[in-house]
C-alpha cells in the first residue's frame, strides 16, 4: 500500500478469500485492505495515538439518515456527553479533495451538528471548526489534542 502523510503505525494483516484484511482496533474485526480502508486505519491510529482520543469515543463506518438518504460515515469522535467532537470523511489517496468533498462532510454535518471536520485522502488534511452562531466554518492547522 501506498505511503501517506501520518506517521509509521505498526497493523496486523491476514490474508482473506485471496485478499488482504487489516484488522480493526475499533471495529475489533478484520476489514478488506482498500485505499480508503488504508487511509482510514491510519486516521483511526492518528487519533489515537497522536492526538490521545480515547478507543471508546470513537465510531467507525456507522449509517445515518441525511434528508432521507442512508450515508455512512467514516469516523466520528464522541465527546464524553455522547455529542459529536469530530466528524472525519477519509478519501483514497488517488481522490482529490475538492469542494464536493467539503459539500459531502457538510451534508453529514447538517444531521449530526460536530464541533470540528476533517477531511484526508491520506496524502493531504484538512481539519475545520464549526461556527455554528455565524453559519461558518473555520480552517484549523491541526485538530486539537484530547482533553
Amino acid at each position: 500500500m501506498q505511503k501517506l502523510n501520518f506517521q509509521p503505525y505498526t497493523f496486523r494483516f491476514k490474508n482473506s478469500e485471496n485478499k488482504v484484511a487489516i484488522f480493526d482496533e475499533i471495529r475489533k474485526k478484520f476489514i478488506i485492505l482498500t485505499p480508503e480502508e488504508w487511509v482510514r486505519q491510519h486516521l483511526v491510529r492518528f487519533l489515537l495515538e497522536e492526538k490521545k482520543y480515547p478507543k471508546s469515543l470513537i465510531n467507525v463506518e456507522k449509517v445515518l439518515l441525511v434528508n432521507g438518504l442512508r450515508k455512512r460515515y467514516d469516523v466520528v469522535v464522541f465527546n464524553t456527553d455522547g455529542s459529536i467532537n469530530i466528524l472525519v470523511e477519509c478519501k483514497a489517496p488517488e481522490v482529490k479533495i475538492t469542494q464536493g468533498t467539503f459539500d459531502q462532510i457538510a451534508r453529514y454535518n447538517m444531521t449530526m451538528k460536530s464541533n470540528f471536520l476533517m477531511v484526508s485522502n491520506g496524502l493531504n488534511h484538512y481539519f475545520c471548526q464549526m461556527d455554528y452562531e455565524n453559519e461558518k466554518y473555520e480552517f484549523l492547522p491541526q485538530l486539537p489534542d484530547y482533553k
